[in-house]
């Protein structure tokens, strides 16, 4: 039964129709990643064990409209799934089902859902299958829009772990033993009151949200002074949220400030301390010139539907805390990506700079040069023992309020800094390329448990020829050079595109200077090698090499990958 699913999921003769009798469209995707013959090797630290020739994470949506009904349902196939999956996410099932009824102004959702309220500080349910992220609640959500400019949300539900309650085997809709989560959330557009708002160009959102976790209590025990004491659980842990968001012309400012109660858990080493958070956004925008401006204080908001999560696990999570860093695309770039810090606390800042300068002019050429100037420096807050305590900074006693801290007073640690210079140069009609400088300072014994502050400075050159109509080819040339952790590395792209639908990559990640005890040994390249092809709705990317461990991430959240080898395969149809 189980092969004829995922035959099914991976065939490509599902109904292509765009509409049936009646006004209801059925649409849906298909989404198959697979590792194919994985290879053991030792040098990488690869062992898939006996019958793992076929490893694979696929997804299958479908999705029934009209005017009134929306429905859907998503299956998963990861009975033997991708490298980093294999704890917790190994399972199939349908953990994705629903059912929508829209009339005039009102929005009610039976069934699975995502959403987020304001920037997410106290719920952002949200997928992100690359961080085998999936948190979405299973219950209901009724969304009213009774006159323009108000919108009221309210919703519960339970939040998905892996496979609890969600697969064949063991269905059950919903656990009433299981954590339960409330919330809701208003938002008034200002403007749609004040006409003479609208009238001077400007808008001004404000918004409130309050969400609640229910939770039964736990037999846990602290021992202090040598007495052992029962933790007294709050069943019920509440997080709100205010926020303002202002656009004048081109200029947009944005102020956030949400606050948590008393939730001892595993996050927080089981103290009893509130938690907030502060976020202050300005950005100014016009032709040819932009500018961001960025800060955020952060303290114990690790807000989970379930207290005893592992600190390690991406589930659970109700809120999400954006890192206030650049999220790079190139692969040195993004060798030390940086994870929000939400459970010890942070200050984080960042600020951005964008010009172009104008064609025909000295700094601009004959085409014009995009340059822009980004920087984010995160660093711990103030946070100091308790009287009579002897721990050190940075640590919490369980079952005490933790520590001491000032609001406004920094910590002496740097989390995290990044500097980095972008061009963008068009040098001909069929030439454009771009360089990149970056300084980067990270604290790895904070981000990864492990190692000491290492900076590192990385040097980035991309160039993309047109050769014709029809074919590019682009080039990639990067170095990153520290004598922190596993020492420099070198990387070069070669990528061909041929239309309507051909891609060719060849790409090798080089350390240029391993040391016997960085681990690498004598595997020092990561080789990739492949091609794409694309047609109307479907797509097909197969490959094969070795990927490097690391982090994976993406808005703060991170998620180790361990090292693979072998042939990649990636499949994708839309109908």
């Amino acid at each position: 039964m189980k092969k004829i699913i995922l035959a099914a999921c991976m065939a490509a003769t599902l109904p292509t129709f765009a509409q049936q009798d009646g006004g209801v469209t059925f649409s849906g995707s298909i989404q198959s990643d697979m590792l194919v013959f994985p290879e053991n090797d030792k040098e990488i630290g690869t062992n898939y064990g006996t019958n793992k020739d076929f490893l694979t994470n696929t997804y299958a949506n479908f999705n029934l409209q009209s005017k009134f009904i929306n429905a859907g349902a998503r299956l998963e196939y990861m009975e033997n799934p991708l490298p980093g999956f294999e704890n917790n996410f190994a399972g199939w099932g349908l953990p994705y089902l629903y059912v929508q009824g829209n009339y005039k102004s009102a929005e009610l959702t039976l069934g699975d859902f995502y959403e987020q309220f304001g920037s997410g500080l106290v719920l952002r349910a949200y997928e992100e299958r690359a961080l085998g992220i999936d948190n979405s609640i299973r219950g209901g959500r009724l969304v009213l829009r009774p006159i323009n400019g108000l919108n009221i949300k309210v919703l519960g539900g339970q939040q998905r772990e892996y496979w609890e309650n969600r697969d064949f085997d063991n269905f059950k809709y919903i656990d009433s033993n299981n954590p339960w989560i409330y919330g809701a959330d208003v938002e008034v557009n200002v403007d749609n009151f004040i006409s003479s708002l609208g009238n001077n160009n400007t808008s001004l959102l404000l918004g409130f949200s309050a969400v609640t976790k229910h939770e039964q209590d736990e037999n846990l025990i602290s021992i202090q002074n040598g007495t052992a004491y029962r933790l007294n659980l709050p069943e019920n842990v509440t997080a709100f949220d205010v926020r303002a968001n202002l656009q004048k012309g081109n200029y947009n400012f944005l102020a956030e400030y949400a606050w948590k109660t008393h939730d001892p858990s595993s996050s927080n080493d089981y103290i009893y301390r509130m938690g907030n958070t502060l976020l202050l956004s300005g950005s100014y925008s016009k032709k040819g010139f932009s500018a961001l401006l960025q800060a955020k204080r952060t303290e114990d908001m690790s807000f989970r539907s379930k207290r005893s999560m592992d600190k390690a696990s991406t589930a659970r999570y109700i809120n999400h805390l954006p890192a206030f860093s650049t999220q790079h695309t190139y692969a040195l770039a993004a060798l030390y990506p940086y994870a929000t810090q939400n459970a010890l606390g942070e200050w984080a800042f960042q600020g951005e700079v964008g010009y172009n300068f104008k064609r025909n002019t000295a700094l601009g050429g004959k085409y014009g040069t995009k340059v822009k100037l980004n920087a984010s420096h995160i660093r711990g807050i103030d946070r100091r023992p308790l009287a009579g305590q002897t721990t050190t900074q940075g640590t919490a006693m369980m079952g005490t309020d933790g520590y001491n801290s000032k609001f406004f007073e920094m910590g002496n640690e740097t989390y995290y800094q990044d500097i980095n210079l972008q061009v963008e140069k068009k040098l001909t009609k069929d030439f454009k390329l771009n360089l990149m400088y970056m300084n980067q300072r990270y604290n790895q014994f904070v981000i990864e448990g492990h190692g000491d502050t290492f900076t590192s400075n990385i040097f980035i050159a991309e160039g993309k020829w047109n050769i014709s109509k029809k074919v590019a080819l682009r080039a990639e040339a990067q170095y990153l050079t520290t004598s922190g952790d596993q020492h420099d590395w070198a990387y070069g792209l070669l990528e061909l595109s041929v239309l309507p639908g051909f891609m060719f990559t060849v790409s090798d990640m080089y350390n240029a200077n391993v040391k016997g005890s960085d681990g690498l040994t004598s595997a020092q390249h990561f080789y990739n090698v492949g091609g794409a092809y694309t047609y109307k709705a479907h797509r097909l990317q197969l490959s094969y090499g070795k990927t490097r461990a690391g982090f994976n991430c993406s808005g703060g959240v991170c998620r180790y990958v361990p090292a693979s080898k072998g042939f990649n395969v990636s499949y994708n149809f839309n109908f």
